[in-house]
């Protein structure tokens, strides 16, 4: 016997379920079923009913043309009853007589209407059917037609394995065919799932031994254990009932919990079957009393084509009698149970009757007024009046007798009452009385009166006369505008009504203004559902809100939230936010993301720090716009602000890290501006500002520098360090905070103000030291004592300030030393680290704290140049950044001057200790490109031009090519030029050849043409003067500096000085008989003529100085480097090239673009192969090899 299936409907059930009450006795054959289930009852028929293709379907009219076809199929039969054939009837004599493409066209039909048939769709989805191979005859049971089984084409031109691409001459002339042999395949694969889907239930059915089953059959009270298909059944119920009952935050909840089933799809349940009804409808049929499963049989199985009866139509008239009576005993189960409710709810409504009766005593024993009429101003018609009604002059209805139109707080004005008696001139009508709970609003207003009539109309020929008013109140809007709402309650009920169909009917450019009447609506608003459609409505009130319109937005739902409540915020506005946090507009998620933020403050704290925390992670990962992740950083921050739970503090410093290292500018710098600073205030509170955040900072620098040994991430270092900057104002404000003197911090009396430039300009109000203290004056006052006690008291039991100075500091101070100097990122983001920590702490902090741990390190005396040469630490970025971010934090007279000396003692240690310079040149960079410094550097240089030592002038010959780029032309005539000259004229030698460099740079950065005289002059003595000839140091200085400015230099300085003057070098390195030196000077014209070989030179010069040039440093290659030589061979031919191809355009008096594509080509192979000079020499001659 057939299990049951409790989901499985068959058609002749859909069918009763649709026509419960419909009787189609006339109308069925003698083997027609029973009715179906009533509603609500999802079981199968029996197991002796009928096969499903022996059932008559009653009046149903199928869209694919059923009904014709069993009117035709009723004429063929015998007997006068009229029947009707089902339709699996009909599909199965249609493949039985091989009417093949008439049941393809059913079944298609079929799938249109929504009502698959097994039969066909088992037919049709199974390929033997339609082919058999040589040899093997036909099954049993295969229905065969005329002409034999449809024979199978080859398999080469089949769509499943044609390859268009073969025949193809292009590829793509077939792509139209192609895609639909992939549509195909799809469908052929969609088919194929749907045969597994039913292939697992049937396993899923008989899954189990069958004596366990039996066991939990015989024992009630043991349960049969859960299968995973039921499981995800029930799941998906589950879940569909939490939404429905409006428990959105429960079933996002539920659907986190079992991620690996979609809850919006039920064909992932995995079972073929239909839907089965939701939980409310299964929880109010489950007390009825099902059949035994013994009885019952699924009527979509079980049916052999074999047993069919030509005539189909049943034999068996007792198994119909038996179905019928037995489904018509379920039909009278259900009644008897609706019949039991109805007598509930009846007797629920007597007893409010009764009480409203009570309360219209009480009313009428209270109001002290003759019985008034109701106001009823319709055309509704009226009953005839009692006959004691027509001893009164009025007519009186209470409205409360009776259950009123919507709750009874709208005074109905469709319809008119009038009395049939003769009415009294004197008698008034007024309106009925209000309901108890809006009573008082009504008091103070005198009730409303309407002189009768001295008319003697009769009542029915008054309501025709003013039927001809044209009142429409059969609508939904005549309906609304029919009734007057009378109480606050009424006006929100009317207002949830009526405001979804006014929002889509009013301009976009307008809709804010529908705000506060949406907002104040969905707080006052009695129904939940409409509450939440109305916040649906001012989420979506604007399909993408600019900055203005979300502003009143977030307006409105602060409003809301502060009326509302807690609880209300959580249930209703939150679940707005995460249904829009995925939208595809950019302005909708930015809605969202403000609205975490300002709706914060009035969210359970709970939620606060998990659901609201982790939809604004979510935001930071995964969105695209960085206007939303910059809204989601401040809301991130505001909620920091707020969150009091101290386990989300390493997820606090996670979200930190991450929004840190985002891609876009604005969002870093919305960190800094709101993100860190609450996150630094709640670690403040949480003590772990000093013990825990600071730490982690540094821990993970000092991990990055020891990573970074062969390579620096300088972007990471960036952001650990902006980091620690933003957190020195909470730091300084704990010191103050934590002092022995802030007890003694009083605001009485004249307090004196902070001067402008005490702190640094802050990024955000957030970080003002004065907003973290509380006020400006309450700063001041701590200040003065702060400043008293380092100068007087020292910091003896100052704990928060003797972490600063004796375990922030000199980690720092370790950190700095290893950092690599040539970095200018780095140097520059630790100066700036340490010139606001100097600036924020005070001059005497500064003074007293930093400066003398940095003094100690690097210990700077004359008397110490010859006891250890090369100080190691003086040419560490520990010099620089002393320099620029210590000794430049106060900008008075003495600080000047001690950083003066300070640079003046470097100089002169590195250079009497021949040390490298790199700390130095790290220094002058960073003081150079602020101009305020200018004139302190040349100080500084000047003391170096005329110091004793030559190594010291050497030092500062070379320092002034530095500073010259960033010096106004003034300072470069009056100041620079003068001391070059005077170090170009001094006795020794390397003195002179270190001016070189400096000259070159003014050629190239300077403008004036006195000044450009002045230097060309001083070059030309260099190369010109006789006592030079012999100078190798001063060639190759001058060759590289030429190489150097040349491209950037004044086309008729490089053309005029340059050029020819390197032709002379190159000419004179022929007849060099020093080879190394030979090869030096070789070396450096390469790399010079390699430099100059990219600019625009004119074929004179050309012809006269660059081709010769080229020529003589490729005889010297010839010999000393055989790969360069191949190189300056193909730059001579395209010179060549380049000087035809414009005497062939002066010709033409055009160029011709073919030569000139083959000149930029040429250009570009040259330059890849520039730039493989770093690979094998060996190599590089086989590059420019012709290609055989």
């Amino acid at each position: 016997m057939a299990s049951v299936n409790p989901f499985n409907l068959s058609d002749s059930e859909e069918e009763a379920e649709r026509r419960p009450n419909e009787t189609v006795d006339t109308e069925r054959g003698p083997s027609d079923g029973a009715p179906g289930p009533p509603p609500g009852n999802s079981f199968s028929p029996p197991a002796d009913a009928e096969p499903p293709t022996l059932l008559l379907s009653s009046n149903r009219t199928s869209p694919s043309g059923e009904g014709s076809v069993s009117i035709a199929a009723t004429t063929a039969m015998a007997g006068t009853t009229e029947t009707r054939i089902s339709v699996d009837g009909i599909a199965a004599q249609l493949l039985r007589d091989q009417y093949i493409l008439t049941a393809l066209e059913f079944h298609t039909e079929l799938l249109e209407a929504g009502r698959e048939l097994p039969r066909l769709r088992d037919y049709f989805s199974n390929p033997g059917n339609f082919e058999r191979q040589s040899g093997t005859p036909p099954a049993k049971d295969q229905v065969l037609g005329p002409g034999g089984p449809l024979n199978r084409a080859n398999s080469i031109s089949t769509l499943d394995s044609l390859d268009f691409a073969r025949y193809s001459d292009d590829g793509n002339r077939e792509s139209d065919e192609r895609l639909a042999v992939l549509e195909f395949e799809l469908r052929k694969a969609k088919e194929t799932i749907q045969a597994l889907r039913a292939n697992l239930t049937q396993a899923a059915e008989s899954e189990g031994p069958s004596h366990e089953r039996k066991n939990f059959k015989s024992s009630p009270e043991i349960q049969e254990p859960i299968r995973p298909l039921e499981k995800r059944a029930l799941n998906f119920l589950v879940n569909e009932y939490l939404l429905k009952n409006e428990h959105k935050l429960s079933s996002i909840t539920f659907s986190d919990e079992n991620d690996d089933q979609d809850f919006e799809l039920w064909d992932d349940v995995g079972l073929n079957i239909p839907k089965p009804p939701d939980l409310l409808h299964l929880y109010r049929n489950c007390g009825t009393p099902l059949p035994s499963p013994r009885d019952m049989a699924d009527v979509s199985v079980g049916v052999d084509f074999a047993d069919l009866p030509g005539k189909c139509i049943a034999q068996d008239p007792p198994k119909k009698l038996d179905l019928s009576h037995q489904q018509q005993t379920e039909v009278v189960q259900e009644l008897e149970y609706q019949i039991s409710l109805l007598s509930n709810e009846k007797q629920s409504l007597a007893e409010q009757i009764k009480k409203l009766q009570s309360e219209i005593q009480t009313l009428k024993r209270t109001v002290s007024s003759p019985p008034l009429a109701t106001l009823d101003l319709g055309f509704q018609k009226t009953s005839n009046p009692s006959p004691s009604s027509t001893t009164t002059n009025t007519s009186y209805t209470d409205p409360l007798s009776v259950p009123p139109t919507d709750n009874g707080q709208y005074m109905d004005i469709r319809g008119v009452s009038e009395s049939e008696t003769n009415p009294d001139p004197s008698s008034t009508q007024t309106i009925s009385q209000p309901r108890p709970h809006s009573l008082h609003a009504l008091k103070s207003r005198p009730p409303v009166q309407f002189a009768q009539s001295n008319r003697k109309l009769s009542p029915a020929f008054l309501q025709a006369l003013l039927s001809f008013c044209r009142m429409c109140s059969d609508s939904r809007l005549g309906a609304e505008v029919s009734r007057i709402a009378e109480s606050e309650e009424s006006v929100m009920l009317m207002l949830g009504r009526c405001l979804p169909h006014i929002v889509p009917n009013v301009l976009l450019a307008k809709r804010e203004e529908l705000i506060p009447l949406i907002l104040c609506t969905a707080c006052l608003h009695p129904e939940s559902r409409e509450r939440d459609q109305l916040l649906h409505i001012l989420f979506n009130l604007i399909k993408r809100p600019d900055d203005e319109q979300r502003q009143m937005i977030l307006t409105g739902c602060v409003a809301f939230a502060r009326h509302v409540g807690p609880t209300r915020v959580e249930a209703e506005l939150l679940p707005q936010c995460w249904e829009q946090i995925n939208h595809k507009y950019p302005e909708r998620r930015l809605l969202v993301a403000e609205s975490c933020g300002a709706l914060a403050p009035y969210l359970p704290k709970e939620i606060r720090s998990s659901l609201v925390l982790s939809m604004l992670q979510q935001m930071l990962a995964e969105d695209k716009a960085d206007m939303v992740r910059e809204a989601v950083v401040k809301s991130l921050g505001i909620i920091m602000g707020y969150i009091d739970d101290a386990d989300k503090y390493s997820q606090g410093f996670e979200l930190m890290l991450l929004s840190l290292g985002d891609p876009s500018e604005r969002v870093v710098s919305a960190v800094h501006q709101v993100f860190i600073p609450a996150f630094a205030a709640w670690t403040t509170e949480l003590g772990t500002l000093q013990t825990a955040l600071f730490p982690s900072l540094l821990a993970r620098i000092e991990k990055l520098l020891m990573q970074g040994e062969h390579g620096l991430d300088e972007h990471k270092l960036h952001v650990f360090l902006s980091a620690l900057q933003s957190l020195i104002p909470p730091l300084f404000a704990v010191v103050l905070q934590n002092a022995p003197f802030t007890s003694r911090a009083k605001l009485n009396g004249d307090i004196a103000a902070i001067e402008v430039t005490r702190f640094p300009r802050p990024a955000s109000p957030l970080q003002d030291v004065a907003t973290i203290i509380g006020s400006r004056e309450m700063l001041s006052a701590l200040l003065l004592l702060y400043d008293y006690q380092l100068e007087h008291e020292g910091t003896t039991g100052w704990d928060s300030l003797l972490w600063v100075v004796n375990q922030l500091l000199p980690q720092l101070i370790e950190i700095v030393g290893r950092i690599n100097v040539a970095s200018s990122t780095c140097v520059h983001e630790f100066s700036r680290f340490f010139w606001r920590l100097c600036r924020t702490f005070g001059k005497i902090f500064t003074n007293t704290k930093v400066k003398p741990q940095f003094q100690e390190i690097l210990r700077l005396s004359e008397e110490n140049v010859d006891t250890s040469p090369g100080n190691d630490i003086l040419t560490k970025a520990t010099v620089p950044i002393y320099a620029t971010g210590v000794l430049t934090c106060y900008n008075q007279d003495e600080d000047r001057k001690l950083l003066v000396g300070f640079l003046e003692d470097v100089m002169t240690t590195l250079s009497l200790s021949h040390a490298p310079l790199d700390s130095l040149k790290a220094s002058f960079v960073e003081l150079g490109a602020n101009p305020v410094y200018h004139e302190l550097l040349l100080t500084v240089l000047w003391y170096g031009v005329v110091h004793t030592s030559a190594l010291v002038r050497c030092t500062a010959a070379r320092m002034f090519e530095l500073l010259v780029k960033g010096v106004n032309e003034t300072l470069v005539a009056q100041r620079v030029v003068p001391a070059l000259i005077t170090l170009s004229s001094d006795p020794e030698i390397s003195v002179r050849i270190s001016t070189i460099p400096a000259f070159g740079t003014i050629m190239e950065t300077v403008t004036q043409k006195e000044l450009l005289e002045r230097v060309k002059m001083q070059l030309a003595s260099f190369l010109e003067d006789p006592q030079y000839q012999d100078q190798h140091s001063l060639h190759m200085e001058i060759i590289r500096t030429f190489g150097r400015v040349g491209p950037n230099a004044e086309p008729r300085f490089r053309d005029e000085f340059v050029l020819p003057h390197l032709h002379k070098l190159a000419l004179a390195n022929n007849s060099q008989t020093v080879e190394s030196k030979r090869i030096d000077v070789a070396t450096q014209l390469f790399e010079a003529y390699s430099a100059l070989s990219c600019c625009f030179i004119s074929e004179e010069v050309m012809v006269n100085h660059f081709l010769p040039g080229l020529r003589c440093l490729r005889a010297d290659m010839e010999q000393l480097s055989p790969e360069h030589e191949v190189i300056l061979s193909s730059m001579i031919k395209e010179c060549e090239i380049k000087v035809e191809n414009r005497g062939m355009a002066d010709a033409q008096g055009s160029m011709s673009i073919a030569s000139s594509l083959v000149g930029e080509d040429a250009k570009t192979k040259f330059l890849s192969k520039m730039g493989q000079l770093t690979t094998s020499g060996a190599m590089l001659a086989n590059v420019f090899q012709r290609k055989k």
